[in-house]
């Protein structure tokens, strides 16, 4: 059996990195991987994160499963932090999923269970995992322009008219902020418009949150998936827990879907424990009893807000560091657009081959289609990346 198995493609980040851990070249820069590092290159544990486990640790009395669904406080907690006041329980089910990748899957999954011949339209370029869960569903997708390498911004007239070819039925899948890869966001105006376009189509909105807090902040990256949650009479939202708590280990996430009365709400809930039944049962609970403790303590909830912030901060600072070096260097304003991306992500517009030689010839290792992780450096290193980018001409 299993020597008919097909060698599978291997993930090109997770390539780089072994590539990025096999040079011996002092001074190399990973901007690869996408998790947050702090000035000493390390991931930390928030200070939160330590508290709420010490107390969960002193208070902790069974390891017995959770329900199929979650536990129903960590679900509450999610759900306000992600709709704030308009959670609308009676129409909205909520899953615990195994990160913020096993809420998009269960999503799908629920999707094509209520629409086995639904289309799901994804933004170009997206998240590499997208395509990779899509493709091994077999479920089909279609490209919507999104990002303008000439601008290196939305390519929003493109977007919506590639997006008013969706079905009823269909499912658009959105980054609610921080777009992964290029870190170009969309404005609220913007928003808007496409609520207005899903309203006509009848096309089902799929929000990716996985960066919330990453970009202007708590309240304002959830904007647009708040935004759209009040309009479209259906929406479906996975939300990841890894970055904005630091907690990628853990893989705690959640799916939150909201229906259109109490009735579809329960079946919509009942279909989804069946799924995580399917997939892995019950699921974790360390991170997500983590995150519920933070989020229901005011005191753990304000140092996490605080120090979530300086995180935030770190990577604006960054960024505009990182902008004022190519301006200074190049003379020009071209590079200004890696000042108003948000999130860990910027994409370059470099080509491949310029990519090749900021790896080869200065040990800058990102993403063949530039896309860098600004998380990945620092105040020393953002000269170095500036200077390479000059040299390579991108």
């Amino acid at each position: 059996m299993f020597a008919n198995l097909k060698a599978q493609a291997p993930d090109k980040i997770l390539a780089l990195l072994g590539e990025y851990k096999g040079d011996t070249r002092q001074g190399k820069i990973d901007l690869g991987v996408g998790v947050y590092r702090d000035p000493t290159g390390v991931t930390p544990v928030m200070r939160a994160v330590r508290q709420a486990e010490r107390q969960i640790w002193e208070a902790e009395t069974t390891k017995t499963y959770t329900g199929l669904a979650g536990e129903p406080a960590y679900l509450q907690a999610m759900s306000r932090l992600v709709l704030a006041d308009d959670q609308q329980p009676e129409r909205t089910a909520a899953l615990a999923t195994v990160g913020g990748t096993g809420a998009v899957r269960q999503a799908l999954e629920l999707a094509r269970l209520g629409n086995p011949d639904l289309t799901v339209h994804v933004s170009d370029p997206t998240w590499p995992n997208h395509l990779s869960i899509l493709k091994f569903m077999g479920l089909p997708f279609a490209e919507y322009r999104y990002f303008d390498d000439a601008t290196r911004g939305v390519d929003f007239d493109g977007m919506m008219a590639d997006l008013g070819r969706a079905q009823a039925g269909d499912l658009v899948l959105l980054h609610g902020c921080c777009h992964n890869p290029t870190g170009a966001n969309l404005t609220t105006d913007q928003w808007s418009e496409i609520a207005d376009l899903l309203d006509r189509t009848g096309a089902v909105p799929l929000i990716d949150l996985a960066y919330q807090g990453f970009g202007d902040g708590l309240e304002p990256d959830a904007a647009g998936t708040r935004l759209i949650a009040s309009r479209a009479p259906e929406v479906l939202i996975a939300a990841s827990c890894s970055k904005n708590f630091g907690i990628y280990r853990e893989r705690t996430g959640v799916l939150l879907a909201r229906v259109g009365d109490p009735a579809s709400r329960d079946l919509a809930q009942g279909t989804m424990n069946f799924l995580n039944r399917q997939n892995y049962s019950f699921p974790p609970d360390h991170g997500a009893r983590v995150v519920q403790t933070i989020l229901d303590d005011a005191a753990l909830r304000a140092d996490w807000v605080a120090e979530l912030e300086e995180v935030r901060q770190t990577m604006l600072g960054l960024r505009e560091q990182l902008a004022q070096e190519l301006r200074d260097l190049t003379g020009t304003d071209r590079f200004d657009f890696i000042a108003r991306h948000r999130g860990m992500f910027s994409r370059l517009g470099a080509t491949p081959e310029q990519v090749a030689r900021l790896k080869d010839e200065f040990a800058v290792y990102m993403v063949g289609d530039s896309r860098l992780n600004i998380a990945g450096l620092n105040r020393q290193t953002v000269p170095v990346l500036a200077r390479a980018i000059v040299e390579v001409g991108i």
